[in-house]
């Protein structure tokens, strides 16, 4: 039975110190100890700990590191979802085009044209709550227009409430002979069918943790995306390996390099660089990231000033 009971932030802090982390008086513990809950900064100071079963530090672990590793976090949530959004809405707007001009603005309820039928029902199932959920006046005067229409609105409309994990799922779950998932795959750089849905899947997750402020820095992440052989455009030449694809760093390369192809002028590289150079502290390998990562092929293009 758990009978643990809750603690006031001064037990908190008493307790921390007891365990062997450094608390000076310039931390403003309990500050920040009001504003970020014990066990969200838990995240960050468990490899701290030498002893992970009664939960000892190791000698000269301090809580400022803890909250420079937050912050650091912090910081790369918000650059990766600004890098998302706009694979995000480049994916929505080539789904949009391709599929409603080689079908129909309903497309995505034909179920003809997708692998796997039980898994349409659950992405139409998530979109027509989005949809139901939808305040935007357009959505509204399609709604009192055509309500006679069993059908959802046209892809253009409905498309645009849909989430980065429902479009690609669509995406994914076309079958292989439908012409626009080969287009969209070669207008994204990715060659074919065969590789793109693995990215979009893996960056999904990633926008997902982002979106619900969880943790990144040191985190195993699911999914493995498929790596070209001989990608057509910028690419790394130190690939990680298998094992590494848990790490955060597979998954920054393969938002650069859509990125490359979304916004070509972009600046991911420097402020990805900066955010090592604020937080000298950060452990790269923490995020699996490649020794001179920034001098490869793909986070040198463009040429940026």
């Amino acid at each position: 039975m758990y009978t643990k009971q809750a603690f006031t932030i001064v037990q908190q802090i008493a307790q921390l110190q007891e365990r062997g982390l450094i608390v000076n008086e310039s931390d403003d513990a309990e500050h920040y100890l009001s504003h970020i809950s014990y066990y969200r900064l838990a995240g960050y100071w468990w490899p701290m700990q030498q002893d992970k079963v009664n939960h000892i530090f190791k000698p000269g672990s301090k809580f400022g590191d803890v909250i420079a590793l937050y912050n650091f976090d912090r910081e790369l949530r918000i650059l990766l979802f600004d890098v998302i959004e706009k694979i995000e809405i480049s994916l929505r707007t080539k789904l949009i085009y391709h599929l409603s001009h080689e079908f129909d603005p309903w497309w995505f309820q034909n179920f003809e044209i997708f692998q796997s039928a039980p898994d349409l029902v659950k992405t139409l199932s998530a979109i027509e709550e989005e949809i139901g959920r939808s305040k935007d006046t357009f959505i509204k005067e399609h709604k009192k227009k055509h309500k006679d229409d069993g059908r959802f609105p046209p892809a253009w409309k409905s498309l645009e409430q849909t989430s980065l994990g429902a479009l690609s799922k669509l995406y994914g779950n076309l079958k292989n002979n439908i012409i626009s998932k080969d287009i969209i795959a070669k207008e994204f750089g990715t060659v074919n069918h065969t590789y793109l849905p693995s990215w979009l899947q893996s960056i999904s997750q990633i926008r997902n943790y982002c979106a619900h402020h969880s943790r990144l820095w040191n985190r195993n992440l699911p999914g493995s995306p498929k790596l070209l052989s001989n990608p057509p455009h910028a690419w790394i030449v130190d690939i990680p390996k298998s094992h590494e694809f848990q790490y955060l760093y597979i998954h920054l390369c393969c938002m650069k390099y859509l990125l490359n192809i979304v916004q070509p002028q972009n600046h991911f590289t420097p402020r990805l660089e900066g955010l090592f150079v604020k937080y000298p502290n950060i452990d790269p390998n923490a995020l699996g990231m490649k020794e001179n990562w920034q001098n490869e092929e793909l986070w040198q293009y463009p040429n940026e000033t």
